[in-house]
């Protein structure tokens, strides 16, 4: 138990106060102090001998430390070590020798029946995925519509938007946990930051999207915004309720029916043809996807793909798009791969029109994520550099834009569960590159946020006596709760009425109705306002 409550009050430290950091990433310190042989400040052993080696487990070994040692363990700067050894040296001293003081594991201790449980146990194992979406749980929506239309709540711009995003989540994309629907919705909101930022010259240059961070991975529209998102492959989680709910969604193609209960991830059995069937009738309607450009030593590479159904198609597609486009008929080259189903077995070929190898490559991605049906076409214009090797890497970049976009469209992204990722935390890290794991939008970080973000107004004649932190909580629980369910309430009286895509676009206007009226540029950065759900109310569609 002393070691348990010892990881505890470290966890802590790392993700609390000035230098705070998230979880997982003070997790993975925690970690690495563990495993490394460390060595004692000789300065506290007021001693010129060799200085022990010390295995840090907790605040007071941490402490004990040299700098160099610690900054070495941490594979971290020297400023961002001496911060971790000052507060775990001034944490020791506030610690329960000092009178009116509660040291960390006690404040752990007394806290710990009252908080959800973080997305990692403290042992350093992931929890199993109804344990992470039970911690993750937000208030129920009310359905007191009396109490709703009398609530008005102050809040600033972006919680607003993670609001209407997790909400909306729920109607667009049945099958996502809320785990995933709050990690969505976080990449919309750090999407639109950045986007205001820029826009009111608070940041400066290209972002990590701009500069191709997120080409190659799959994308979802969220609120009108396409995220890049992360496939979370076999993640299944089933939540018993009594009363299931059928979702019947009526699309531009048709209606269909989706039985599924918020927060479950199993197919039904018998569903899978039918899905298909889906899947192929709305991709056959996409047309050509286009991937972004990519250019490198003055060589311009595009990709293309497109539904087809036969070998005949693959040919009668390819001659149409050279006919009809003047500008791919005068590039260098036209490499083109496809795959169909045939009667007995796969039937796919490729050309390499003149770049040698290209065909082979292209047709080799498609057999490696088992795409079907797909006519792929990369176009490359020569710049008179030769690339060597490095030109398959961008062929893949954009062959995978192409054919993301089309399985994105055609909603076969939308069967997985998703992270939403951080496009900025994968260009700060470079982790594309190192293979250190793709950063995502932690469900945690965005519960923590959306559960403190809606206050309500200060109301004349009460007097200036505060409110206590715990009453605070409670009052912006409350108000979540009555948003979320004025949230239900509208896209409720829509859902069924308007496809799943027209409903994302009348989504992201009703939020500009309703938002908070802020100052404009730097002044209303981060501005607060009120918001009356009344006026959400009124969004509902009328009978």
């Amino acid at each position: 138990m002393a070691a348990q409550k010892d990881m505890q009050d470290l966890l802590r430290l790392l993700t609390t106060g000035r230098n705070k950091i998230p979880m997982l990433a003070a997790m993975q310190r925690v970690k690495a102090l563990q495993s490394a042989n460390l060595r004692r400040s000789s300065l506290l052993l007021h001693s010129t001998a060799p200085t022990p080696l010390l295995t840090a487990r907790s605040i007071s070994d941490i402490a004990a430390i040299d700098l160099p040692s610690l900054t070495t363990a941490l594979s971290t700067d020297e400023k961002t070590a001496k911060s971790l050894l000052a507060a775990c040296k001034a944490n020791l001293k506030s610690g329960p020798s000092t009178p009116g003081k509660r040291s960390a594991s006690d404040t752990v201790s007394s806290t710990s029946a009252k908080r959800p449980k973080s997305a990692y146990e403290l042992s350093q194992e992931p929890q199993t995925p109804a344990e992470l979406e039970a911690s993750l749980s937000l208030p129920q929506p009310s359905a007191d519509e009396e109490a709703i239309s009398k609530c008005a709540v102050v809040t600033n711009r972006a919680p607003l938007v993670l609001a209407f995003a997790v909400q909306l989540l729920k109607y667009t994309m049945p099958e996502q946990p809320l785990s995933g629907r709050l990690s969505l919705a976080q990449a919309v909101v750090s999407a639109n930051s950045r986007s205001k930022a820029v826009s009111i010259g608070i940041e400066k240059g290209k972002g990590a999207e701009e500069e191709g961070w997120g080409a190659g991975q799959p994308k979802v529209r969220i609120l009108g915004r396409e995220v890049s998102v992360l496939k979370r492959s076999g993640y299944e989680w089933k939540e018993e309720e009594k009363d299931k709910k059928v979702l019947d969604h009526v699309g531009e193609a048709g209606e269909h029916s989706t039985a599924a209960s918020e927060g479950t991830l199993k197919e039904e059995p018998d569903s899978g043809t039918v899905k298909l069937e889906e899947e192929s009738q709305a991709a056959a309607s996409i047309g050509w996807t286009v991937s972004s450009p990519v250019t490198v030593k003055k060589s311009t590479f595009v990709a293309r793909s497109i539904t087809i159904t036969s070998p005949a198609d693959a040919t009668s597609a390819l001659q149409t798009l050279l006919s009809e486009n003047k500008e791919l008929r005068e590039a260098s080259h036209n490499i083109s791969a496809w795959r169909v189903q045939g009667p007995h077995g796969i039937l796919e070929s490729s050309n390499d029109d003149g770049e040698s190898g290209g065909g082979r490559h292209i047709l080799g991605l498609m057999q490696a994520d088992n795409i079907i049906g797909v006519l792929l076409v990369v176009t490359r214009w020569y710049g008179g550099i030769m690339l060597g090797t490095d030109r398959w890497r961008l062929m893949s970049m954009v062959s995978r834009d192409a054919i993301s976009q089309r399985l994105r469209i055609a909603g076969v992204v939308g069967q997985d569960a998703l992270w939403g990722l951080d496009l900025e935390g994968m260009k700060k890290t470079n982790s594309a590159v190192t293979g250190s794991g793709m950063p995502i939008h932690r469900p945690e970080g965005a519960r923590t946020y959306i559960m403190k973000a809606f206050g309500s107004p200060e109301v004349e004649g009460t007097g200036k006596k505060k409110k206590s932190g715990v009453a605070l909580d409670r009052e912006r629980e409350e108000n979540l709760g009555l948003l979320l369910g004025a949230l239900d309430m509208l896209y409720k009286s829509w859902d069924g009425h308007v496809s799943r895509e027209e409903l994302d676009r009348k989504a992201w206007g009703w939020y500009v109705q309703v938002r908070p009226d802020v100052a404009g540029g730097v002044a209303g950065w981060g501005g607060k306002g009120e918001v009356k759900l009344s006026d959400i109310l009124k969004l509902r569609r009328k009978e």
